[in-house]
């Protein structure tokens, strides 16, 4: 379930900040990817080499970082998370954040945030029960914040009551369960989402291949949209020029075979999105070594079809999952016409028809006029930016899925 999710982690002062060493570790064994923040007050009891050497990643500690300001920015920082999560939130941190303070790089982050905050209070019992720590749990929940804890047990200090952290596990199934909840921005959460992007590679020899123009612009936008309607996405990309987008999974392949290998072991998912440009042909006995020119003579070359992945993921024997096969179709005559008889063939359920003749530029552009087509008829698409319009066919997905009954596809389900 938190495959690909980003969290960032802001660890505040007090005895309990070692157990989010722990939670680092246990978000990392699922999937998730953890940056820290790491406050002045929480440096006297973890360090930032023991939380960098578990999360992979820098640590976080000033607010005012030449360096980091320039490559990365608190607003940037606050923002590029699926979900900020505060552990252990003393009493200071939860002051400010009620307060709306940015004093350091923590308070900051929070305030600059648009993401989820969950907090998962540590402190003293009697700072816990106190009225201005109840008035400021109660801003905090008022304005969406969500909470895990705190729990009762015996303390530091020698006390027992409400106030302790909760455990690790209990903060790791709060988190879970969040990435699971369909919310209002979220409608996909708890969906799989399988997406191919790019054009593949089809080796003639070692330095040669057979390939197309894709750019791969339209796939990785619509990977981006779905993971941010909430879908744990696994995007198969071919060789494109295009960094990863933030916060998903992304599996590199070169050739057809590659590509429908790595979607097979990427099923189940609900629904599978194939944007890539496929090589429809390969050539059958690709030469180890390069081939060298004689006499001026061509080489002869003999093609054979790869496999149709579009036609293999729809037509899957028995319980089909993806549920949703949208295809796509690059034409250059007769668009709506070929691309429906595409649809027909392929047994997908969606089907994207687009012109790619020279004069449209829209193959490697950035803009697209798309036709939807499904088996009750097409909508036409206005000519709109490639972004756009994943925006649009994610939306799509959602609305197909709102009124279904919820079957998880993960792995094992």
């Amino acid at each position: 379930m938190l495959q690909g999710r980003r969290i960032l982690l802001i660890v505040s002062g007090g005895i309990a900040a070692y157990k989010a060493l722990d939670l680092v570790r246990r978000l990392r064994e699922r999937g998730a990817s953890v940056r820290c923040v790491l406050t002045e007050g929480g440096a006297q009891f973890v360090t930032p080499l023991s939380l960098a050497a578990l999360s992979e990643d820098k640590v976080y500690t000033e607010l005012f970082s030449l360096t980091d300001e320039s490559e990365m920015g608190h607003i940037r920082l606050s923002r590029e998370a699926d979900l900020l999560v505060v552990a252990p939130a003393s009493a200071d941190i939860l002051a400010k954040m009620a307060a709306g303070l940015a004093g350091d790089i923590a308070a900051t982050a929070l305030l600059a945030t648009d993401k989820p905050v969950m907090i998962v209070p540590a402190m003293n019992v009697r700072m816990w029960e106190h009225a201005a720590t109840r008035a400021n749990i109660a801003t905090l929940e008022k304005r969406g914040v969500l909470r895990v804890g705190p729990v009762s047990g015996d303390m530091a200090c020698g006390e027992y009551g409400e106030g302790r952290m909760a455990e690790v596990p209990d903060i790791v199934a709060a988190i879970l369960k969040f990435f699971a909840t369909p919310m209002p921005d979220r409608p996909l959460a708890g969906r799989r989402a399988l997406v191919t992007s790019g054009p593949t590679r089809e080796p003639i020899d070692p330095v040669r291949f057979i390939a197309n123009h894709s750019s791969g612009k339209q796939g990785h936008a619509i990977a981006e949209a779905l993971s941010r309607l909430g879908a744990e996405t696994i995007l198969v990309s071919g060789p494109v020029t295009l960094p990863d987008p933030p916060g998903l999974s992304a599996v590199h392949v070169e050739s057809a075979r590659d590509m429908l290998r790595a979607c097979e072991q990427a099923l189940p998912v609900d629904v599978a999105v194939c944007a890539a440009a496929v090589a429809d042909w390969r050539v059958k006995d690709a030469k180890d070594q390069k081939i060298k020119k004689k006499n001026g003579k061509s080489p002869s070359l003999t093609l054979v079809e790869n496999p149709d992945i579009l036609k293999t993921l729809s037509t899957a024997a028995g319980n089909r999952r993806p549920s949703l096969v949208v295809g796509f179709a690059a034409e250059t005559e007769n668009i709506v016409k070929n691309a429906t008889e595409k649809r027909r063939r392929k047994g997908c359920d969606w089907l994207l028809a687009n012109d790619v003749s020279p004069a449209s530029g829209t193959f490697g552009g950035d803009s697209n006029r798309l036709h939807l087509i499904r088996e009750d008829g097409v909508e036409d698409w206005p000519k709109m930016s490639k972004a756009d319009a994943a925006t649009r066919l994610a939306q799509q997905v959602a609305d197909h899925f709102r009124d279904l009954p919820f079957r998880p596809a993960g792995k094992g389900a």
